[in-house]
């Protein structure tokens, strides 16, 4: 039987660099010869991405958090049935832009949601699927703000603001205090090439260095 795949997920406020740093990782892990699926929360699916557009559209400031909620779980659920789980299954490195720690993040730490209801929500989205590894990409709010203020028009979550981020960081970092097997607290400052070999050591460390095999 085949092995079962490593699913690796990359989280962090907005303006930390993540997307940067999902692009690289996967690069890295092809040209060691992984199959790899690189995908995007909310997306990755047809369904999934109109979803997306509806979330993140700043015409829709009236969202209410439960509905906020509900459709980032909609999302999940759907990317997670359609391509996280066969490509677990098959074997391949998926490497994902956000996954449920995002929403514990927006939802329960900066939008004051109960914290309860966002895990079972989290837990119904994800289908029972946990990634092996989430690497946070750790940057003090200002800092991270002053970058995403830097790419010009935000979506309708960038645009909450920096105490909103702020919040988002706290809550991350609680994160890895409770959760210190699953996931790593990387310093996202410095060039991308930097973070970068920090991302892989701690990808060693967690024992998924097999992902490079």
């Amino acid at each position: 039987m085949a092995r079962r795949g490593t699913f690796i997920t990359l989280e962090g406020v907005d303006g930390a660099g993540k997307s940067t740093q999902v692009l690289m990782l996967v690069e890295r892990l092809r040209a060691a010869g992984a199959e790899v699926v690189s995908l995007r929360e909310p997306g990755g699916t047809p369904i999934s991405e109109k979803i997306r557009s509806l979330i993140l559209d700043r015409a829709n400031a009236e969202m209410a958090p439960e509905c906020e909620l509900l459709l980032f779980e909609a999302a999940r659920a759907q990317l997670v049935c359609e391509v996280i789980e066969p490509a677990l299954e098959r074997g391949a490195t998926v490497v994902c832009d956000r996954f449920y720690d995002s929403t514990h993040a927006y939802q329960a730490g900066a939008r004051g949601m109960d914290d309860a209801l966002v895990t079972r929500a989290n837990e119904l989205g994800s289908c029972g699927v946990v990634p092996d590894i989430t690497i946070v990409l750790d940057m003090e709010p200002e800092c991270a703000f002053m970058r995403a203020e830097g790419r010009g028009e935000h979506d309708r979550m960038e645009a909450e603001g920096l105490a909103f981020q702020q919040r988002v960081c706290e809550d991350y970092r609680a994160l890895a205090e409770r959760e210190p097997a699953r996931v790593r607290l990387v310093d996202a400052m410095g060039t991308a090439d930097e973070v970068a070999v920090r991302i892989d050591a701690e990808l060693v460390a967690a024992g998924t260095g097999a992902a490079y095999e």
